[in-house]
């Protein structure tokens, strides 16, 4: 097999996905770096010469696949960038206004009360995509590499020491060959690497695997989050308004709920979370997006609208119980990748800042000593513990589990987890990973009558004015991905697709992705998917939620995904 010569690149430290757990962090250390060769004389220290950061991004652009809700608590950022309204920070609009609802199918009941989790007074209504755009050209005049279009491949070891990250290769064909343009991926060696890939990242996968690094935790559990920007007309939005709801259009055994917010320039927020732990195998969150918007009380806030921009992200919701074990032998683990997420609250910003910034403290302690070994790097752990990172996952340890029988009862569990410190009426609760919560047809009496009589849901009609197709809404999320290489979509076993998904699951491939990736084709009386993969937003409910985990999500050729704007 020939030998394919990769260019390399040694840094000292590097951060992979540019989100704002990596940018935090980067610029963190930089700071910290800074200040220790400032005062090293006057301590009788030796200065840290030359430290290389780089941040490496799979987007084509710095910010352009960050997604979020979202409100912001900016305790991160005041401590990170203290001058930050004066360097032009895009925050959006203070909260101002607030609105927790219950919506049954035709009504909405409000709550007298804002619930004191769900109380946002004094933070800010973000797009987190604008603010990482803002926040990347200040990470890289500080002097650290920012590097798009660089996904990370896979990881480089020595052992079980991880030395750094390969990236992808470019110019392959559909068919697996190489094109005339074909240029490798390079490897890029650190001392330390940080991953802060975000969600069900695929290198932090992998290592979890590898190192067994989830070893007596929960499984993780995620959440698929969907939402639109709307434009409303002149006057009828009010910055900084903010509503939450629970109930329809999700069944009682679905985790989840809606938003709406209000931000400048009459443009409108609007979303819906759909645990991915449900049971029905038919259930599809952008068809229960569309029914969302749908409902009296929705649809009369978007009526005379125009829908701008669509996306689509998975949220870890598993909490404290199941972080992987976030450090060890040349790596730490940070922001969404290591599920630094409040999901009772529905922040994971400032969460994901923090731990950056507490992983360039690790690291710097680590170049002081020059040592980049596990026992090292566990200062990391210890410094999340003595954080406020710490105090707010142990509060809601059990937030999510509390709703394993249904919302009614997890309503009532998660009330008494507030009153006793996260405890609840049954202690520490354990959990299962969500796919295998999903039911076989024949729990919900659908089980084909022939071979070739698959049941299936039925085709909806959409406005196009207030309801969307997934095609169209992914047009406006501005997806693109080079048609012409492998798909990064890769069904280890299509043979179990066919002939055991068909009838056992009806295929729900063709449902819970929000981007219309994945069509049933018929073949042999059974079904196997057929893969758009051009359409795919990133979000990885496909790698989550496939039954029998058989999805694998790998990067694609560097720049290619969607091209967020005010997302």
């Amino acid at each position: 097999m020939e030998k394919i010569e990769r260019d390399s690149l040694e840094v000292d430290v590097l951060f992979v996905g540019a989100g704002p757990a990596s940018l935090a962090g980067a610029l963190r250390l930089r700071q910290i770096i800074n200040e220790h060769n400032e005062t090293a004389g006057e301590h009788g220290r030796k200065k840290l010469e030359e430290i290389t950061i780089a941040v490496i991004e799979k987007g084509r652009e710095i910010g352009s696949h960050i997604i979020s809700g979202a409100v912001m608590d900016l305790r991160p950022l005041e401590e990170l960038l203290p001058n930050f309204r004066e360097l032009g920070a895009p925050l959006d609009s203070e909260v101002t206004e607030e609105d927790v609802s219950y919506l049954t199918r035709h009504f909405k009941i409000k709550s007298p009360i804002i619930p004191p989790p769900l109380n946002n007074h004094g933070k800010y209504v973000v797009s987190l995509n604008k603010l990482i755009r803002w926040l990347g050209p200040i990470v890289e005049e500080s002097d650290v590499m920012l590097l798009p279009e660089f996904p990370g491949a896979e990881l480089l070891y020595d052992g079980d020491r991880v030395i750094g990250v390969r990236t992808g290769d470019r110019g392959i064909g559909r068919d697996g060959e190489r094109k005339e343009n074909y240029a490798p991926g390079a490897d890029i060696f650190a001392r330390v690497t940080v991953i802060g890939e975000g969600s069900r990242g695929s290198l932090t996968k992998k290592l979890v695997e590898k190192l067994n690094l989830d070893h007596d935790r929960n499984p993780q559990v995620y959440a698929a989050g969907v939402k639109e920007i709307w434009e409303l007309p002149s006057g009828r939005v009010k910055p900084g308004f903010i509503m939450h709801t629970l109930g329809y259009p999700l069944p009682n055994d679905t985790f989840g709920g809606g938003f709406v917010y209000g931000m400048k320039n009459d443009l409108l927020d609007v979303g819906l979370i759909v645990g991915l732990d449900y049971q029905d195998p038919f259930t599809d969150p952008h068809r229960l997006f569309q029914e969302f918007k749908q409902h009296p009380a929705i649809a009369k806030m978007l009526e005379g609208g125009k829908m701008l921009h669509y996306g689509a992200k998975t949220i870890p919701e598993g909490g404290l119980f199941s972080q992987p074990k976030y450090y060890g032998d040349g790596f730490l683990i940070i922001g969404d990748s290591a599920s630094f997420l409040n999901s009772q609250k529905l922040k994971g910003i400032h969460m994901a800042m923090k731990s950056g910034m507490l992983a360039a403290e690790t690291i710097y302690e680590a170049l002081v000593a020059d040592q980049f070994d596990e026992q090292q790097l566990s200062r990391f752990e210890a410094m999340i513990e003595d954080s406020y990172i710490h105090k707010e996952l142990y509060q809601v340890r059990n937030f999510h589990q509390a709703f394993r029988n249904g919302r009614r009862w997890g309503l009532i569990e998660a009330g008494l987890q507030y009153a006793t410190g996260g405890f609840g009426l049954f202690g520490d609760l354990k959990t299962e990973a969500g796919h295998e919560k999903m039911k076989k047809l024949h729990v919900f009496n659908r089980l084909p009558r022939t071979s070739g009589d698959v049941p299936q849901l039925e085709p909806v009609k959409y406005d196009n004015k207030l309801t969307f197709d997934k095609v169209t809404d992914v047009y406006r999320s501005g997806t693109e991905h080079n048609e012409d290489q492998p798909s990064h979509l890769k069904v280890l076993d299509f043979n179990i697709c066919i002939k055991r998904c068909t009838f056992e699951y009806g295929n729900p491939c063709q449902y819970f992705c929000p981007a219309a990736v994945y069509e049933a084709e018929e073949v042999n009386g059974g079904r196997r998917p057929k893969i758009n993969f051009s359409n795919c937003v990133h979000c990885k409910t496909c790698d989550i939620m496939d039954p029998y985990q058989i999805i694998d999500w790998v990067t694609p050729e560097g720049g290619g995904g969607p091209n967020y704007i005010n997302l």
